[in-house]
């Protein structure tokens, strides 16, 4: 029999054209380096832009500005590295094609009982007990945090988000770090896949994204509320008191209160608690804490990076314009206009959020109430929040579905060998807790 002639066509052609463009590729080498910002940092924003950042739902699509500067998400951390992923091209320049930024801070894993009431560092007070009246002290681990991870979309499946990460964890390892953690949007299956399936992580916590835009009128907070700023050290002393052994509570909180981007701590009570108008005193809340309180501190975000909706008709876009003029015009209505999102906007962030008793949930909404109201008079367009799933707190934070990410999903990975401690064992095998401490250094 003859042998059979196949005619190629022009499809064949381009697909033969693309093959060996794609071996082309994949034969160059790719060196992976860290970050220099005099070097890189054009090609660096280059290549991010080109990027979609958040989710989408077909429409619209949510993309970030770090405000000229590539590291800002991690700048304020103990110990931060960015590496990128660099090709050379066939004209034999170099082109930056992947980048990966990651961080490595202390935080709570879990808790142990204290058997002299000290927990050996003198940083931490010890007021958390169970009913027998013992004392529990947080138990710390090293813990590093892997975020903005991006490959070029003409240079993917080559394997260069592997390379990055598995850079990245060597990093990590050498510097003492004994986990490491990440978050993804749960739909995101590219992520997924290539941190649960090739770099070795489990699905670990699933902790909602709450998101409130703010209004063109101010909120009303009930005067039955009375709201106080703390001072950062009495801050610092009834989180350390509090809030501790609460899962991923960083041990250098007294960092992120010192930090220019904290606006504040803030704490709720019942209007009358306190015989004077100013506050008391974190010793004296402590030993006498009234039946119902709220707590939350807030960070400008608005100074690390702006937000932008894209790809919004121009329909939606005039609705949105309808609701903040009529809300404008008609303050006194408490309209629920929606924010200026179709350009750059800023947000700020709510973080160490807690409370005790039967009207904790109304004082936080109190609380949230005064940060839509800080936020609007700093020009915001929408306030953040990312609490456990199953805080009972989140009933009293303010959200709109829409805006807000119902599931979050961190996924963390053991390094060692070594436990952090032998009352905790492994900590990624660990049940959720009630609460988590979302550090805001690395929103």
């Amino acid at each position: 029999m003859g042998e059979m002639i196949k005619i190629l066509g022009w499809d064949d052609l381009m697909m033969m054209k693309k093959m060996v463009r794609d071996v082309s590729k994949q034969e160059r080498v790719i060196i992976i380096r860290e970050y220099d910002e005099e070097k890189d940092k054009l090609n660096v924003q280059e290549m991010e832009r080109k990027c979609e950042v958040g989710p989408t739902n077909g429409e619209t699509s949510l993309y970030t500005d770090d405000l000229g500067d590539p590291i800002s998400r991690i700048r304020h951390s103990p110990n931060f590295l960015m590496l990128v992923a660099e090709m050379e091209t066939e004209n034999d320049q170099k082109e930056i094609v992947g980048l990966i930024r990651g961080c490595i801070k202390t935080v709570t894993c879990g808790k142990k009982l204290s058997r002299n009431g000290k927990n050996g560092n003198g940083n931490d007070i010890i007021i958390n007990s169970n009913i027998q009246g013992n004392k529990f002290i947080p138990v710390y681990t090293k813990l590093a945090y892997i975020l903005g991870l991006r490959v070029s979309s003409s240079h993917r499946r080559m394997g260069i988000g592997l390379k990055l990460v598995t850079r990245l964890e060597n990093w990590f390892a050498e510097n003492g770090a004994e986990y490491s953690y990440m978050a993804t949007e749960k739909d995101n299956e590219a992520s997924v896949k290539l941190f649960t399936e090739r770099c070795g992580y489990s699905k670990f916590r699933v902790p909602s994204v709450l998101v409130q835009p703010v209004f063109a009128h101010r909120i009303r907070i009930l005067k039955r509320i009375q709201i106080f700023r703390l001072p950062t050290s009495e801050a610092e002393k009834l989180y350390r008191a509090r809030f501790s052994t609460t899962e991923f509570f960083p041990r250098d909180i007294d960092s992120i209160l010192n930090n220019t981007l904290n606006l504040g701590t803030y704490l709720a009570v019942p209007h009358g608690t306190f015989p004077s108008s100013s506050w008391p005193g974190t010793d004296k809340f402590l030993r006498n804490p009234p039946k119902s309180w709220s707590i939350l501190s807030i960070w400008n975000t608005k100074e690390v990076f702006m937000l932008e909706v894209r790809g919004a008709s121009r329909t939606r876009r005039a609705l949105a314009k309808t609701t903040r003029i009529m809300d404008k015009a008609l303050p006194w209505l408490g309209i629920p206009s929606v924010p200026q999102l179709f350009r750059p906007f800023g947000s700020h962030f709510l973080y160490g959020l807690g409370g005790e008793g039967p009207s904790s949930v109304n004082l936080m909404k109190g609380l949230c109430g005064f940060a839509h109201n800080l936020a609007k008079e700093s020009g915001c367009s929408v306030v953040a929040t990312e609490v456990s799933s199953c805080d009972p707190l989140r009933l009293g934070i303010p959200n709109w579905k829409r805006l807000s990410l119902e599931e979050d999903l961190w996924c963390i990975k053991r390094l060692g060998e070594d436990y952090s401690d032998g009352s905790i064992g492994d900590w990624t095998k660990s049940p959720p807790g009630i609460s988590i401490f979302v550090d805001p250094r690395q929103v």
